[in-house]
């Protein structure tokens, strides 16, 4: 079942950008990851804008490879950069509808 982690980033001080962004893929790819976008291109149609200057979104084979791409020893120190660079929240999602009316999807 794929797992859907979606990043939405309000950068605070884009020092840790540009290393960021040439390092990180590598250890989505890792864990079998491939960003589906990673865009500064932000658009709020509906609601509160919640501030948001980039959003990546990445999937992954399993809930279980997301979990270990965040936890990966070698993400920490880019971890800690973003975090002292922006105002981050990761959120993980599965494949799955919650009303279970849609064919294609698992119901959830």
């Amino acid at each position: 079942m794929s797992a859907y982690l979606i990043a939405d980033i309000k950068v605070t001080n884009d020092g840790w950008v540009p290393e960021y962004a040439a390092s990180v893929h590598n250890l989505v790819h890792k864990h079998g990851g491939k960003y589906l976008s990673r865009s500064g291109n932000v658009k709020t149609l509906e609601g509160r804008p919640l501030g948001a200057s980039l959003i990546a979104i990445m999937q992954f084979p399993t809930t279980e490879d997301a979990e270990a791409f965040v936890n990966d020893p070698a993400y920490a120190p880019f971890v800690a950069a973003r975090r002292k660079g922006s105002d981050s929240r990761f959120q993980l999602i599965d494949d799955t509808d919650v009303a279970g009316t849609l064919s294609y999807l698992p119901k959830g």
